[in-house]
């Protein structure tokens, strides 16, 4: 995509888009600096042989060099270096010497993008981006227009807005995804992406439910809502339900609270679709198990305070022959313990917990709803959190945090 370039050096210049296959060939940068740090990594995905010329380089850049992604010739340019090459990107801090070089790839007939002043240049390096299988490639002449345009057509791409499919690269089949704590905007790119090609979604109560909104009328959305103390669906059905829609050439997604994978039952759906012999597609999700606390200034790790986090499904509580939880290896840990599905149950817990060693006075924090516009953050100890829970009527879904790192902001101030 071109469009008339409001930067005056470049008034007048017409660039022929063109997408170039750099893999295995020769492509040459010079300089070390910030900009080569932000046009390396699309040259090493597209698999070019790249040869870094500079005296000295970012931290960054010596990294991928240091990864062997890339050849550091440590020094500065000298005549000759373009030979054999495809391309260049000149991005050095001397005029002269991008000029030099400039001179020296029009000679070769290499062309060659120069970070110092695009009408000097023979390539200009478009604001690009991708989704899916697509990349958006926008010139204009200036940098910030350009980078401004690419991004709304690939924020329009992902969040649906911009309605440019035409096809799918997928048929029928399973996508577990992900949808995060709550709030829609944590969902991943390319959850969001595969749930706008959805033909049926199958959904709960804790995934993002303003996403659903933003779906076309066509698609059939299925309640598969286990609501605690209330009517649910049984995991079998939900299953079932998962592999016969799928079966009848649907492409659907299971759209879950969270991360599919943190007691999210999303191994025993993958295990039912694959044993049914469908495709399946897995989109991680931010877990509310660090996002939550997160969202409300808890660092689940804290430098200097704890070296480890354990994250515990409290949906049984000690006691219960049904329980996999060491409760009291759990009460022996000096880090933080992050309590799922526990709202019910943490009496019990924390009881437990202090009569295997943890210490009354453990900080705790109740998050409720958290990162919607219902979060709200109650706090306690061991000692004082079932009384706090039932005083506060707290429900679920919520997120327990204890260990000190919930006084950490109070600590700071």
């Amino acid at each position: 995509m071109s469009a008339p370039s409001p930067h005056p050096s470049t008034e007048g210049l017409t660039p022929y888009p063109v997408g170039l296959l750099l893999t295995g060939r020769r492509v040459v940068v010079l300089g070390g600096g910030q900009v080569a740090q932000r046009r390396l990594p699309a040259l090493i995905a597209a698999g070019a042989d790249i040869h870094l010329i500079s005296p000295g380089t970012t931290p960054a850049v010596q990294a991928m060099a240091d990864a062997g992604e890339l050849t550091w010739h440590r020094r500065g340019y000298q005549d000759g270096d373009l030979a054999d090459s495809w391309y260049a990107l000149v991005a050095t801090d001397d005029p002269a010497v991008n000029a030099a070089v400039s001179a020296e790839a029009e000679r070769l007939r290499v062309f060659c993008a120069r970070s110092d002043d695009a009408s000097a240049a023979t390539a200009w390096t478009p604001a690009s981006g991708h989704d899916g299988g697509a990349t958006v490639a926008v010139l204009t002449g200036d940098p910030r227009h350009s980078a401004a345009l690419r991004n709304a057509i690939v924020d329009g791409l992902r969040d649906g807005s911009l309605a440019a499919r035409q096809y799918r690269s997928h048929g029928a089949g399973v996508a577990l995804v992900g949808g995060g704590p709550g709030d829609p905007d944590l969902i991943t790119v390319r959850g969001r992406r595969l749930l706008a090609d959805a033909d049926v979604v199958v959904t709960d109560r804790l995934a993002p439910r303003e996403l659903l909104a933003e779906l076309p009328p066509h698609v059939e959305v299925i309640d598969a809502s286990k609501i605690p103390y209330g009517r649910f669906m049984a995991q079998e059905a939900i299953n079932r339900t998962l592999i016969e829609h799928a079966r009848a050439g649907k492409f659907v997604v299971r759209l879950k609270g969270g991360d599919p994978y943190v007691f999210g039952r999303g191994g025993e759906e993958l295990l039912a679709c694959t044993e049914a012999g469908l495709p399946v597609t897995v989109v991680p999700g931010i877990s509310s198990s660090i996002s939550v606390p997160a969202a409300v200034g808890i660092p689940v790790t804290h430098r200097g305070m704890t070296h480890e986090f354990t994250v515990i499904s409290g949906h049984v509580g000690p006691g219960d022959s049904r329980s996999l939880v060491n409760w009291e290896a759990a009460a022996k840990m000096s880090g933080t313990l992050v309590l799922l599905m526990a709202v019910d149950k943490i009496g019990a817990i924390a009881a437990k917990l202090v009569e295997c060693g943890r210490a009354a006075d453990t900080p705790v924090a109740v998050v409720q709803e958290g990162t919607t516009a219902a979060q709200r953050r109650i706090d306690a100890t061991l000692a004082t959190v079932a009384a706090t829970v039932e005083a506060e009527g707290v429900r679920p879904p919520a997120v327990i945090v204890i260990g000190d790192v919930v006084n950490v902001l109070g600590a700071a101030r």
